[in-house]
């Protein structure tokens, strides 16, 4: 199961975070196979989706409401574009209503939901895999949620699900007690984070007397003390029809599925003591700043602002006012802050919930930069702007911002369900999103020098300052034989097959609509030789842009390390023709964003924008590639920020973990070996950045996706224009991979990081390349070993039944060259041998006795079943296909990929495991705090 502990915004809703993290995830593991848990912190926020060539609101004319007898309201939307369908369930209750001695509750109930039933005594998370759905869950300040997205024909199943757990919940001291683990260890590792512990403070000092003020997770010290008798009591409180809100959007006929749900959830009674919802409360502002001196690489400022609820009318005024601010390098706080180099980085977000609400700004230091000093200068930069003034060219750039990232990231059925759901939770009216972009277009200047005089005043800030002390790190090596063995411990364990048992019936496939796989991309190939595949897809007035350079970190030497990523970061600071600001300027005023992130293997490109905006996005991106000239004065200040970001990546666990697993696998002489040092990016000059772009940055090595509303033949025309004349001479530069071998390796490496509470242990080995036949066995072998983080074989022994971890996650990272076999998990210190004695016990038996039949096929189905759903999603379509093409495979490969997952054997599987699970010659790396046990790692 992958659990939200609650949302975060930063300017842009939900799902372009969440979205945008997934795409970060499967490129930077080139389609392993496997997601890891995506976790945001604190805040809910509004969603929004508007319809660009109307100008208005579409995305609820069709959304039915209807309440059962007993109370359950059901909002169903038909969107028949693809053949899945999002089903969610949301609980009107949250962490604003707990107090100090059972804060977490509401999220502990959460993790219980997953459990089992009376009537199913198995994971859940072990049904919705078996399903094929994606299904997550948070909880939030006002709601926990529970959400599915699969194929259509498994709709009635997961309703069944859902009701099951309303009604039949199984909870018993056995299941408490080692989800307590599990919680706990999440909580711990967000406790890693100094961020996190300076927001907990700041707000608990806003709200020292509401749930607001408690983190919606909870805290160690409450759940440590939480009774089966109070989990069980809050279950039967709230988790009733009359409570909660359904939630159906995708390819369904209404009439026929509302019968089901009355046929499924009718029966279920209401509840009759329902309490009722909390006084508001009063926030109170800290007359000093809130100062933590704790072990920590970076300096952080935190502002809190109180702000009022969702529904008064000058929230979306806020929202216009928080682009104006921190919206990118033309808004103010960005200009005296980031520009100015006091900061290497500014984040803020509205947050509007449903009693009240507040404002959040988040500024990392730069070095040797006084953190009373930043503060001030952040608040005299607002009383400055009060002053002056805004223009209506500004606020028109603004209102054009949110408005195109709200369409922009709205364009599938798990995001709109989320926005009903949401607005009829919060704002009692699931239309709640069309007055709110209605009134945001009547935004003026003087009404956003209003809401700033209002809230933003000096004296209603409540400060957080984050003053690390000495961190030091230990940079050796130091390796062992690991000698601790531990036997499984006994219990319960379900098989796939009796997994199966207690799987509701599917549907048999609906054939009311007809729809397929999207076609093969139409490929076009330029004199110069870039390459562009192109497929429409009129569902939605907007366009999604990939793109891949062969320009990544493969060509960085080590004593200039970091240079690609330098190169792609400046990239849009300045062209022969642009400065940072007008390019800036041309992508804000439509809304449209482009970005470039370097990986190992090359540079990748995304992009959006409304469909009438493609050419400018298409113009913008070729300017930049061409001609980009690396301003002195903007590279210094990616250059501050490259150090600054890499002084954090060293005090942080998972990067520390990830940094020395892959320096024990590769040789020196390895590309994949190297990695940034703050000398190798102080080496680096302006002439180097300049001579790179200029070797690596070539039309012959670039390859671009179009998926959207656009004709073929205008953006034809489009590129040709654009990126015709583009020339260069000879070859393009190639890496020499050295041969890596597999070796008897049982190597231990461990670093102790001062103020960490979790340890995160990498485990692995060499894998395959992506081009391998036996990546599709690789696929089917890590769904049987990590699946969801709990369907899977480790999931279920480490998380599950131990309660060793919150998460342990595995993947086969198959790039163009020899990628690797990881296992990543995050555990206590006192934990940590156990989880990797258990982990290395479970690697031994699938090594030894193979996996079963039953194991095989419910992989399968899962893998084919998640890869439908992906296609549906356009950030992940056209990562699909981007990918397909760096890695050469044939061009019916989006069609074919489900074909060849389906061929794949038990005895490939089998063999496979064989040569790639040997427990004994894995390298394992923890990073965190040290080690608590007699065989602990040096």
């Amino acid at each position: 199961m992958l659990v939200i502990s609650s949302f975060h915004r930063y300017r842009v809703p939900l799902l372009l975070f969440l979205f945008s993290l997934i795409s970060a995830f499967l490129l930077r593991y080139l389609f392993s196979g496997n997601l890891n848990f995506i976790k945001l912190n604190w805040e809910h926020y509004q969603q929004i989706s508007v319809d660009a060539n109307k100008n208005n609101l579409t995305v609820t004319n069709n959304v039915q409401k209807t309440v059962l007898d007993n109370g359950l309201t059901v909002l169903t939307k038909e969107v028949h574009n693809a053949p899945v369908v999002t089903v969610q369930m949301w609980y009107n209750i949250g962490s604003a209503k707990e107090a100090p001695g059972i804060n977490g509750i509401a999220h502990q109930l959460e993790h219980i939901m997953f459990k089992g039933t009376k009537n199913r005594p198995v994971q859940f998370g072990q049904l919705f895999s078996a399903l094929g759905s994606d299904s997550n869950a948070f909880t939030s300040f006002e709601q926990t949620a529970y959400y599915h997205t699969a194929e259509r024909d498994k709709l009635k199943a997961l309703l069944e699900l859902e009701a099951d757990r309303m009604e039949n919940l199984l909870i018993d001291n056995q299941h408490l007690e080692s989800e307590k683990r599990v919680v706990i260890s999440e909580l711990q590792g967000d406790e890693n984070s100094p961020k996190y512990r300076l927001k907990r403070a700041v707000m608990q000092s806003v709200f020292p007397d509401h749930g607001y003020g408690l983190p919606p997770a909870g805290t160690v010290a409450d759940v440590e003390r939480l009774t089966v008798e109070q989990v069980r009591d809050y279950y039967d409180k709230y988790y009733h029809p009359n409570n909660a809100i359904l939630v159906i959007v995708g390819d369904f006929p209404t009439a026929r599925v509302l019968e089901t749900v009355k046929e499924i959830f009718g029966k279920i009674p209401k509840s009759q003591r329902l309490p009722q919802l909390p006084k508001p409360p009063t926030p109170q502002v800290p007359t000093s700043p809130i100062v933590l001196q704790e072990p920590g690489a970076g300096k952080f400022l935190q502002i809190i602002y109180p702000l009022p609820h969702l529904n008064d009318p000058d929230t979306p005024v806020l929202g216009v006012m928080d682009y104006i601010l921190t919206g990118g390098k033309n808004s103010y706080l960005y200009q005296a802050l980031v520009k100015s180099g006091l900061a290497t980085d500014i984040s803020a977000h509205v947050v509007s919930l449903r009693a009240i609400g507040w404002y959040h700004l988040s500024v990392t230091v730069a070095p040797n930069q006084n953190l009373q000093k930043i503060d001030a200068t952040t608040k005299n930069a607002i009383t400055k702007l009060v002053k002056t003034g805004v223009t209506l060219e500004e606020v028109e750039r603004a209102k054009s911002q949110l408005i195109a990232n709200v369409i922009l990231n709205r364009r599938d059925i798990t995001s709109q369900g989320m926005q009903f759901a949401n607005d009829l939770l919060i704002a009692n009216d699931y239309r709640y999103t069309e007055r709110y972009i209605e009134n945001v277009r009547k935004v003026k200047p003087a009404d956003v020098i209003d809401v700033i005089n209002k809230y933003l005043k000096p004296e209603a800030a409540a400060v957080g300052f984050f003053v690390p002390v000495q961190n030091a790190q230990d940079e050796n090596y130091q390796t062992s034989e690991f000698s601790t063995a531990e036997n499984l411990t006994t219990g319960v364990k379900i098989t796939a097959s009796e997994v199966m048992k207690y799987l509701p019936a599917t549907d048999e496939k609906i054939d009311d609509f007809n729809h397929s796989i999207p076609h093969v991309p139409q490929r076009l190939t330029f004199v110069n030789g870039l390459r562009v595949l192109l497929l429409p897809d009129k569902s939605s007035p907007t366009v999604t842009l990939g793109g891949y350079i062969k320009a990544g970190k493969e060509f960085d030497k080590t004593d200039q390390a970091g240079l690609a990523s330098l190169v792609a970061n400046n990239l849009l600071n300045g062209t022969k023709t642009k400065d940072t600001l007008t390019i800036a300027d041309i992508l804000d005023r439509r809304g449209a964003s482009l970005d470039f992130t370097t990986l190992r293997e090359g540079v990748r490109i995304q992009g959006k924008s409304l469909q009438e905006d493609l050419p400018v996005l298409l113009e913008t991106l070729a300017d930049v590639v061409k001609n980009s000239t690396f301003p002195k004065k903007e590279l210094e200040i990616s250059r501050q920020q490259a150090v600054n970001g890499l002084k954090l990546e060293l005090d942080d666990a998972d990067e520390v973990a990830n940094r020395k697993f892959m320096q024990a696998l590769y040789p020196q002489n390895h590309p994949l070996h190297i990695f940034p040092t703050l000398e190798s990016i102080q080496k680096i000059s302006r002439k180097d950045v300049m001579a790179f772009r200029q070797k690596h940055y070539r039309p012959d090595t670039m390859i671009l996706v179009l998926v959207g509303d656009f004709e073929i033949e205008k953006v034809r025309s489009l590129l040709e224009t654009q990126f015709g004349n583009w020339r260069v001479q000879g070859k393009p530069p190639m890496v020499e991979y050295p041969l890596v071998v597999k070796t008897e390796r049982g190597l231990q490496i461990n670093s102790v990081l001062p103020g960490k509470s979790q340890t995160i242990t990498y485990m692995g080995d060499l894998g395959v390349k992506r081009q391998d036949p036996r990546f599709y066995s690789a696929l089917v072998l890590n769904e049987i070993l990590a699946g969801n983080s709990v369907s899977g074989r480790l999931g279920s022994e480490v998380r599950d039944r131990l309660g060793l971890t919150y998460g342990i996650y595995s993947n086969f990272q198959g790039g163009k060259n020899i990628g690797t076999f990881l296992i990543e998990m995050q555990t206590s210190p006192e934990d940590a041998n156990k989880a990797i004695a258990t982990t290395r016990k479970i690697l031994q038996q699938i090594n030894q006795q193979g996996v079963t039949p039953e194991e095989v096929e419910t992989a399968k189905r899962t893998l084919i079943s998640n890869y439908n759903i992906s296609l549906s999603k356009p950030e992940q379509l056209t990562a699909r296909i981007l990918m397909n093409e760096v890695f050469g495979l044939d061009g019916i490969e989006l069609q074919g990929f489900a074909e060849k997952i389906q061929k794949v054997t038990k005895n490939e599987v089998d063999q496979f495991a064989r040569q790639q699970l040997d427990p004994d010659k894995l390298v394992v790396v923890t990073a965190g705090p040290a080690i608590i046990a007699d065989n602990s790692i040096k």
